[in-house]
Parts: C-alpha cells; structure tokens; sequence
C-alpha cells in the first residue's frame, strides 16, 4: 500500500511515524507547504502540492486545519481514493453532508479520526455500560498554540460528544452550553449540560487553557459506576455492596490508540471495505457540536 499524508505538523509528524512502523505501507509521501518541515523527514517522498498524489498513492491522511478539511477530501473523494480525515470532518454540516454523499455516490472510503474509539480503556469500559443514567466529562489541556481555527468545543469537546452519541444513541431533548474566549478569538472553555430523551444526563466540560492535561469520565448507572482515565488508558468499576462500595479495576491491554484507527483504516482500505460508519458518527457529533457552539455564541451572557 502506498498513502499520502498531507499536512506535517504535530499531529501529521505521529501519523508518519506510525506508518512508518505498519509494514503493510511500502511507500509514504508527505505533503505541506512548508519546506521546512518536509526537511525534518527522511525516507520519504517530499511534495509541497497535495493534487501531485494522483495516481501515486492508494490512500490519503488529511492531518490540516479543520478549514481545509472539505477541499482536501473532496479533491480525493471525486478521484475515489480513501480518506482519512482528522476530526471535526469539516467546519460546518454542509460541508459533511456534501462529503458523506460524495462518498456514498462513488462508493470510497471516507474514514474519519476520532480517536478515543480506539481506546482500550474506553472498549473495556464499553462493555459493562448498561442504561447510564448521568455521564461526566474533563477535557482539560494547556494552551495548545495549535487548532487555533477553531473552538475549544470543537477541537476537545468534541471526542467526548462522539463517545457520549456513540454509547447512548438516543434522540436529545435539550442542550444548555456556556462558554468563555480567555486568549483567542473562539471559546477556551466550554461546559454543556445534555439531557436525553430517555433520561440520562452528560455534563461536559472542556478546557484549552487548564495547567494539566486530564481526559476523563464518570458513567453512573444504577447501582454502580465506571471511572475511565483515557491518558493512563485505565479504568475502574464501582459496585455497591452489601455493606460498602466494592472497587474493581478492568484488565487493559494498552496500546497507541491512534496506530489502532490507522491499522483500521489501512485495513479497510486493502480490504476494499466500503463504509460509512465512521464519517457518519463524525457528522452526527459535528452537528451536536455546532449546536453547541451557536448557543455559546448567541447567549448574550457569555463571552462578557
């Protein structure tokens, strides 16, 4: 398999690494427009113009800022290569809509990043969630100096809104959301207060200017809860007992959960596996957190 990573930043740089060790993946080229950093990378084919990966490369990793999400992965969609797209999809929900029916009509993959899937604390955990009642979130990082193109909803938040759609699967009855620009022009921190159709409750709260990184969650249903650590890749079950709150801690297998999403994409790509499942949780969490977003931003009280 040959593929194209196209943007060679932070984030691009660990998708080279990790292709680099996926055996499977004979040749790489990189893509970016700056020089400088195509210099950092060895071993390597080096271009500085991603419509030069035509007929070079069996799939493509889009690893840019979100605003150029939509053009990237429509060039490639149109030529019915795979993409790999980092998330959020795109900017807005008519960019994804436009993306998703790109790549229903060519029949080519469209896979998209969400990476805290690939957990193995979050997939130990997954399978003794039954009828969460109230769910709690920490997202918490320092100043990134990167993503700045969009909200901290949408570049942090925004794994947990996947994970909570992906575990509930239930139509939301309402959406409270406050927010606060501290050093850039979009929200720094975020807390969002969801209720479901069915009861259960996700209070969620995301920060890009917190002193620590932390990325955890708290499931409680009845009678017991699961406290999930997704940096340490650890999780533990609490049970009521007969006479005090028993705790377990689940057996974790950890490993890099992005090198699992890239082996999955690059399976499915050898594979000739056409699926949507991916891009349409993308979509789905997108348009939750945009709403997210516009309530932020329509609140008068917010942002003083």
């Amino acid at each position: 398999m040959k593929i194209g990573i196209i943007g060679i930043g932070k984030l691009g740089s660990i998708h080279l690494r990790i292709c680099k060790e996926i055996q499977r993946i004979e040749e790489i080229y990189i893509v970016d427009t700056d020089k400088k950093k195509l210099q950092q990378h060895t071993g390597v084919t080096h271009l500085t113009d991603y419509q030069q990966l035509c007929g070079k490369v069996d799939a493509v990793s889009i690893v840019t800022p979100t605003s150029t999400h939509f053009e990237l992965a429509k060039f490639f969609l149109e030529r019915k290569i795979p993409v790999f797209v980092e998330k959020p999809i795109t900017s807005n929900l008519k960019e994804a809509n436009t993306l998703l029916s790109m790549a229903k009509n060519k029949k080519t993959l469209l896979f998209v990043g969400h990476v805290e899937r690939y957990n193995n604390a979050y997939l130990a955990a997954k399978e003794k969630i039954k009828d969460p009642i109230f769910i709690e979130c920490h997202r918490l990082s320092p100043y990134p100096h990167r993503s700045l193109d969009v909200g901290v909803v949408l570049d942090l938040m925004i794994h947990d809104l996947d994970i909570i759609l992906d575990l509930l699967k239930d139509d939301i009855k309402n959406v409270q959301a406050k927010g606060v620009k501290v050093i850039s022009s979009t929200e720094d921190i975020a807390n969002v207060r969801i209720t479901f159709k069915n009861g259960c409750v996700a209070n969620i709260t995301a920060s890009r200017i917190s002193e620590k990184k932390e990325r955890k969650v708290r499931i409680f249903m009845r009678n017991c809860y699961i406290s999930l650590d997704y940096a340490q890749q650890e999780a533990q079950i609490y049970k009521k007992g007969a006479a005090k709150i028993t705790k377990d801690t689940l057996p974790i297998n950890k490993e890099e959960p992005l090198k699992k999403e890239i082996i999955e994409f690059v399976n499915l790509v050898q594979n000739k596996t056409f699926d949507m499942d991916s891009a349409q949780g993308a979509r789905n969490a997108l348009e939750l957190a945009l709403k997210i977003q516009k309530i932020i931003n329509e609140d008068p009280n917010n942002n003083r």
